[in-house]
């Protein structure tokens, strides 16, 4: 079993392209908030099952459309070589404690993202299921597709607890997406300022593609899911995201790479070391240089309109004229409160696009399960041997991940100090712990156990081992930032 090569974000082949596909990485996955939560599967067996495989005319499909990927790509896709190191089966974690890790070649680790993102739609399922089995039949009562039935089934299944009727409701889904659709497009005037990013929000590829068709037939015809573009006849479009930035250490060097390997106009991404001070003039420095060509920044953490309000005054210094890009989390009232801000500063309709995700695909959607509610993430935690994390340091402590290959160590019965310890691969456990992460699966969910520890108030650290390279990290982005 494997999943079609182009079923990932297109961003993640211009990333390859630009940065270096058969390095050795290290992702991992984590839910930023939820809780106590529930693993319900083997994390690498789902993720053997999720490998992709080059399908005739991918190759052609991703060259036409402006990602062209070269011999070393293509290597690190077909080598399918990976190691997880994952909690196990049954068990329990809590907020920001990594789940899982990745190593394997830079192109096919970043490639799995949005596939493993899905995965927190089972694990809230299963929590809820255990924790709190009378909110469960509400919560499940109608799905999107008979794909997102079957995952409810065989997660209930896997916890041990009885299905509650399920109906599917595609159509009503349909719809819902395209009332959303046409609300925003009644802002901004144009469904050709629109596009979609939601393929990690959604719970399974079936439904992602029903969003995508809802899209569709409102005009909206650019979408980040490649495959998703190919079935419908849509165009794929990304640049950039954190894991680029952070290869390369500086927002400098990782902008003029994407420029130096790739044609095409890039998309600047500001926020991964600090937008105002970093990212806004590493950008208009090289716009400045590029001339006119149709390169955009894009918005991600902190407070938006500050640095919307900064960019433009700033660009005029610059003389540069950038598309500005803003797509996380936005929905219909920061739609127009953007549109209300480009009139005020008179930036042209033509360079201001919005781009939505969990908006259009995950709260059209029935039931409270979403990517947002736990706020899943899989994010580069070392490049080579050089450990990275990503600090969006005007947002404090909500972004900020985890560096190096991190391991969870958790406290033995009637040992003291904190639930969980993150380490790192290869660091003995402290005193009072045992690794968790590698152990094997469960034999079953401890509903009793389980149901105490929700109650609890419950403590996370870093080991010695992680509070040094975070330490050495803002060290170097401080240097960063004092230079610049």
């Amino acid at each position: 079993m494997a999943t079609p090569l182009l079923v990932t974000d297109g961003y993640k082949f211009s990333m390859a392209e630009a940065g270096w596909p058969l390095r050795r990485e290290t992702f991992y996955g984590s839910h930023r908030k939820g809780g106590l939560q529930v693993l319900p599967f083997d994390v690498g067996a789902e993720l053997e099952a999720a490998l992709p495989v080059a399908e005739p005319g991918d190759w052609e499909y991703l060259a036409a459309n402006h990602y062209d990927l070269g011999a070393a790509f293509k290597a690190a896709i077909a080598a399918g070589d990976v190691t997880v190191r994952a909690l196990p089966r049954n068990a329990l974690f809590f907020d920001r404690e990594p789940i899982f890790s990745v190593t394997g070649p830079s192109a096919l680790v970043s490639w799995l993202e949005p596939l493993v993102l899905m995965w927190s739609y089972r694990i809230q399922v299963a929590t809820r299921a255990v924790l709190a089995p009378d909110r469960l039949p509400e919560a499940v009562a109608v799905v999107t597709c008979e794909r997102q039935r079957q995952l409810v089934l065989q997660t209930l299944d896997a916890v041990g607890v009885k299905a509650p009727p399920i109906r599917v409701d595609s159509e009503g889904y349909v719809q819902t997406v395209r009332g959303k659709v046409r609300e925003l497009i009644a802002v901004v005037g144009d469904p050709g300022r629109l596009f979609e990013v939601g393929l990690r929000a959604a719970t399974c590829v079936e439904q992602h593609l029903l969003a995508l068709e809802a899209l569709k037939a409102e005009g909206v015809l650019r979408t980040s899911h490649v495959w998703g573009a190919k079935q419908l006849g849509m165009v794929p479009v990304g640049t950039m995201g954190h894991e680029h930035v952070q290869r390369f250490g500086s927002d400098d060097a990782a902008f003029r790479a994407m420029v130096d390997r790739r044609p095409q106009r890039s998309s600047f991404l500001l926020d991964t070391y600090d937008t105002i001070t970093s990212g806004l003039p590493a950008a208009f420095r090289l716009m400045a240089e590029r001339g006119p060509v149709g390169d955009s920044i894009r918005y991600d953490s902190g407070d938006k309109e500050a640095q919307y309000r900064h960019a433009v005054a700033l660009a005029k210094q610059y003389g540069v004229e950038p598309t500005h890009i803003l797509e996380d989390g936005f929905d219909l009232p920061q739609t127009q409160r953007f549109e209300q801000l480009r009139a005020e500063l008179g930036v042209a309709p033509s360079k201001q696009v919005y781009g939505y995700g969990g908006y259009l695909v995950a709260k059209t959607a029935p039931g409270p399960f979403t990517r947002d509610a736990v706020s899943a993430v899989y994010k580069l935690s070392q490049t080579g041997h050089q450990a990275t994390m990503k600090f969006g340091n005007e947002s404090g402590q909500g972004k900020q991940s985890v560096p190096g290959q991190p391991v969870l160590f958790r406290r033995r019965a009637g040992a003291s100090g904190p639930f969980g310890v993150v380490g790192q691969h290869g660091e003995s456990a402290p005193a009072g712990y045992e690794l968790l992460s590698g152990a094997p699966a469960l034999p079953a969910v401890d509903v009793v156990a389980a149901r105490e520890l929700a109650t609890q108030a419950l403590k996370l650290e870093p080991s010695a081992a992680t509070h040094a390279l975070v330490l050495d990290l803002k060290e170097r982005a401080f240097s960063r930032s004092a230079a610049t």
